[in-house]
C-alpha cells in the first residue's frame, strides 16, 4: 500500500481559512453505506440521521496557546516555538523554528517574557525548560498564541481563541483542535439531547505531529507519532449499555476513533490511560464505532487512511471527489462528512 493511493487533487481555494459565523452551519456530506448516493446537508441536521439511544463520543481535550516567539540569546536570531507536549517541572517537548537550530545549553529570550532553555534534542523536537513567572500551563494561557494549522495562511485573530476550541473542551493539553467537534454549538447539542442521543467523552491530546507529512511512500514503513489518551471506565460502561440496547456508537472525529481503538482488545473496549501510536489503515478492522463524523483531511495523510479503513478507500475517495466538485470547505475550519462503517 502506497501513500499515493490516498492522493487527490484539492484546489487551494477550498482550504478554509476562517470559521463560519455559526458552528453548526457547516455543510455535512452524508455518505451512506454501500453504493447509495450522497446527501448534501448541514451539520445542524445531524439529529435527523441519528436515533434515540445512539451515543455520540466527543474528545474533550482543550487546545493550549502553544505558539511562542523569541530570540536566541547572543546572536539575536528569531525563533518560533510550537509546544508539542507539556512535561513536568515547567518543561516541554517542542518544535523549534530558527535559521540555525539551537543546541543544548542555548537560551531563547521569549517575547512574552522569560527564557526557554534548550535541554536536549530528540529527532525533530527539542526538550525545553521554561524559566517563566509561575507554572508553564497557566503562563501559556496568558502569554501564548493559538497554534493555527500550517495551511491557514493568516495570523490568529481574537475570534480564534474561542472558535479553535470546542464548546465542551475541558482537559488542557492539545496543540491542535479535534476539528469535528468544532461544529457543535449549544442549540445542536440541545437538539441531540431532545432526540434521545447520549453523550460520552474521551481525551486525546492532539500533538503537532498530526500535521507532519508521511515521508515514506510505503505505508508499512511509516512510524506514527505518539499521543496521550484517556478512555475512562464511565465511557466504557456507556458504550456497553448502548450496544446492549441496540444503539449505535458515533465517533466525533478521528481522534475519538484513535482513542477508542487503542483501548479495544479483542473487540472489547476497556479503560485505558497512556500513550498511543496506533496506525489505522485499510485492512485494519474497526469495531469501536458504527458511525463517524469527521472533517475532510489532507491528501496522503494518516487521517485520510483511517477514514478509508472505516468506510472503504474507494468509497471515501469518491466522496472526496464529490466534495471537491460541490466546493465543500476543507480541513480544520472546513465542512464535515458523516460515514457508516464498511464491514
Amino acid at each position: 500500500m502506497k501513500k499515493s493511493d490516498f492522493s487527490f487533487d484539492l484546489p487551494q481555494d477550498l482550504i478554509a481559512q476562517a470559521p463560519l459565523a455559526e458552528r453548526s452551519a457547516s455543510r455535512m456530506l452524508v455518505v451512506p453505506p454501500g453504493d447509495a448516493g450522497y446527501d448534501d446537508r448541514q451539520v445542524r441536521e445531524l439529529p435527523g440521521f441519528l436515533r434515540a439511544g445512539d451515543l455520540l463520543v466527543f474528545n474533550d481535550t482543550r487546545v493550549i496557546p502553544a505558539r511562542l516567539f523569541g530570540r536566541k540569546q547572543g546572536s539575536g536570531g528569531r525563533v518560533e516555538i510550537l509546544i508539542e507536549r507539556l512535561l513536568p517541572g515547567n518543561e516541554a517537548r517542542a518544535q523549534v523554528g530558527a535559521s540555525k537550530t539551537p543546541r543544548p545549553g542555548n537560551l531563547i529570550e521569549l517575547d512574552a517574557g522569560g527564557v526557554a532553555e534548550v535541554v536536549a534534542r530528540d529527532g525533530g523536537f527539542h526538550h525545553l525548560r521554561f524559566h517563566v513567572d509561575g507554572a508553564l500551563q497557566a503562563w501559556l494561557e496568558k502569554a501564548g498564541r493559538m497554534p493555527l494549522p500550517p495551511y491557514i495562511q493568516r495570523e490568529p485573530g481574537a475570534d480564534d481563541a474561542e472558535r479553535y476550541q470546542t464548546v465542551f473542551a475541558r482537559e488542557a493539553g492539545a496543540v491542535a483542535a479535534p476539528t469535528a467537534g468544532l461544529h457543535f454549538d449549544e442549540p445542536l447539542l440541545e437538539a441531540l439531547r431532545a432526540k434521545g442521543v447520549g453523550f460520552g467523552h474521551v481525551t486525546l491530546h492532539v500533538g503537532a505531529g498530526t500535521f507532519q507529512p508521511m515521508r515514506v511512500d510505503d505505508v508499512r514503513e511509516h512510524r506514527m507519532h505518539s499521543e496521550w489518551i484517556n478512555v475512562g471506565a464511565a465511557l466504557v460502561e456507556q458504550v456497553r449499555r448502548t450496544r446492549e440496547a441496540g444503539g449505535r456508537v458515533v465517533a466525533v472525529g478521528t481522534t475519538v476513533m484513535r482513542a477508542m481503538e487503542s483501548a479495544t482488545v479483542d473487540g472489547e473496549l476497556h479503560p485505558f490511560a497512556g500513550e498511543t501510536a496506533i496506525f489505522i489503515v485499510p485492512g485494519y478492522r474497526i469495531t469501536s464505532a458504527d458511525i463517524l463524523l469527521t472533517n475532510f483531511h489532507l491528501p496522503e495523510s494518516t487521517l485520510l487512511m483511517l477514514v478509508s479503513a472505516f468506510a472503504g478507500r474507494e468509497r471515501v475517495l469518491a466522496a472526496y471527489a464529490h466534495a471537491v466538485r460541490e466546493r465543500y470547505r476543507f480541513f480544520s475550519y472546513g465542512d464535515a462528512m458523516l460515514l457508516h462503517r464498511h464491514d
